[in-house]
């Protein structure tokens, strides 16, 4: 829920059409010409739109701190590239994904949820450099070309590669859904390999030429693999399928071949890269908030709370949360039912009435008035008519302590899974809330700190951590998943 107030979808599909057969354009990395849909002037302009939409989707860490340094770093490596006359902007999304993706023209971003399992300046600047590299190569450009010769009509691919590299795989299957385009929408579901080796050469090249040591960019995947290994863990000893996630390796495909690849590549270069720049990296990130941020919602075991919005409420046992940008989900432990929860965008109305008539479009139906822990609700149940008919609809509107009227809606695999999840539905729906006391004082967000690692090891400093999965989790923002340990005295990230 970072942008509770409106949802991803619509700017995707709202973007400016590339027509035309393209013309030659000098390759920057390559020298060589290229047939492009996209010159220089269009990928500054398509760059430059497609960034503001970026920012009013993700939000940005509030941190002055932290963006001047990524700028900085960025702009070290971006002036040492083969495109270092472009403006380039370097941000770093309030997104607790662990992720990092580009925009044609000289826009990079980097999540705060990656930054977190990074441990120093060089691996950053490995992460940085990567995307920088299929900027200063034109891969976005090259996209676009490939989907206007894939027949999908060539929608501007500035956006539609930052969606499908911030949402993961599962974003390529979204888009393909949304354009009904699905054979097409796959074909530029992704880099090619080729380019993603080109723009790990050009990262691992930009790494020298700025003297961080190339071989940065091995730890880096070592890192996010590690993560993806956590969570697979995670997923298998609670009996659930392993999250295809939104990863940077879900959107940069990543095996043992590439691997090797990068390692030749690494190797390749020869340089004294004494200054990793770990303590640097390590003061920029104190503070850093760790996983959801208040601003996104928070979510403490089986509750969530919005001190923005001034609600909570508790999804019951064995169900989990998912705060995702445009929507909060409460998934049943089967995983094939869920309570949906949005707020209704304001021009849909500020009644119950309004909001049913212009969001839901009922042909008919009926509305129940209700009351729930103080809070107007309605429960709406009815039929619309669309292409395949009449189609059936129930909601429950209730308008929350800042008069947002929040939307819930059930959802499941089949009716009988419905029918099974209902009474889990009914109990999360009526917890919903105005913020207690007690919610605000439990609704705390986690940020990383450095302590001094202890004879103890991890267990001793999961004894005061607040994460739930405390000494493995603890393993793996410090890189240390699959074993070994620090010196005893040096200095460890931990979250509090």
């Amino acid at each position: 829920m970072t942008h509770l107030l409106h949802r991803l979808s619509p700017w995707l599909l709202a973007t400016t059409l590339l027509t035309g057969c393209g013309s030659a354009v000098i390759n920057p990395v390559s020298g060589q010409a290229e047939r492009s849909v996209m010159n220089e002037q269009t990928e500054l302009a398509e760059g430059a739109k497609a960034h503001q939409q970026v920012l009013q989707e993700y939000g940005v860490v509030r941190d002055a701190r932290v963006q001047t340094y990524v700028n900085n770093l960025g702009q070290r490596l971006a002036k040492l590239s083969h495109r270092n006359q472009l403006q380039w902007h370097f941000t770093v999304l309030d997104s607790p994904e662990i992720n990092a993706f580009a925009l044609p023209g000289g826009y990079v971003y980097v999540t705060r949820g990656i930054m977190a399992y990074l441990q120093t300046e060089a691996e950053l600047a490995g992460v940085m450099g990567h995307e920088i590299g299929h900027v200063t190569a034109r891969h976005g450009a090259q996209r676009a070309t490939r989907q206007q010769d894939a027949g999908l009509g060539v929608l501007a691919a500035s956006v539609l590669g930052a969606v499908l590299e911030s949402q993961g795989i599962s974003g390529a299957g979204r888009l393909a859904s949304d354009l009904s385009q699905t054979a097409a929408a796959g074909y530029v579901a992704s880099y090619g390999r080729d380019q993603e080796l080109q723009a790990d050469s050009l990262g691992a090249e930009y790494l020298a030429r700025t003297a961080f040591d190339p071989r940065n960019m091995i730890n880096v995947i070592g890192a996010l693999k590690a993560q993806e290994r956590f969570a697979f863990d995670q997923a298998r000893a609670a009996g659930r399928a392993a999250p295809s996630g939104n990863s940077w390796l879900a959107s940069h495909p990543s095996n043992d071949q590439r691997l090797q690849q990068i390692t030749q590549l690494a190797a390749q270069y020869k340089g004294n890269y004494s200054d990793e720049g770990r303590a640097r990296y390590q003061q920029i990130t104190q503070g850093l908030a760790f996983g959801e941020s208040a601003e996104q919602g928070l979510t403490r075991g089986q509750n969530f709370y919005h001190t923005d919005l001034g609600i909570a409420l508790t999804a019951p046992a064995g169900w989990h949360i998912q705060n995702e940008p445009s929507q909060l989900a409460l998934v049943n432990a089967a995983g094939d039912a869920a309570l949906m929860i949005q707020v209704a965008p304001p021009k849909a109305g500020t009644t119950h009435d309004e909001v049913i008539r212009n969001l839901l479009k009922p042909s008919q139906g009926h509305s129940e008035r209700l009351n729930i822990n103080g809070l107007s609700a309605t429960r709406f149940v009815g039929s619309r008519t669309s292409n395949q008919g009449q189609q059936a609809i129930e909601a429950t509107l209730v308008t929350g302590p800042r008069q947002s009227v929040y939307v819930f809606t059930p959802a499941a695999k089949n009716a009988a899974a419905l029918q099974q999840a209902r009474t889990g539905m009914a109990q999360a729906q009526n917890s919903f809330r105005a913020l207690t006391p007690q919610d605000r004082a439990a609704a705390k967000p986690w940020v990383l700190k450095t302590s001094t690692y202890p004879a103890g090891g991890f267990a001793q400093l999961a004894q005061h951590s607040p994460l739930p999965q405390a000494e493995a989790q603890l393993r793996l923002i410090n890189g240390f998943y699959g074993g070994g340990e620090p010196r005893i005295g040096q200095a460890v990230k931990v979250v509090e």
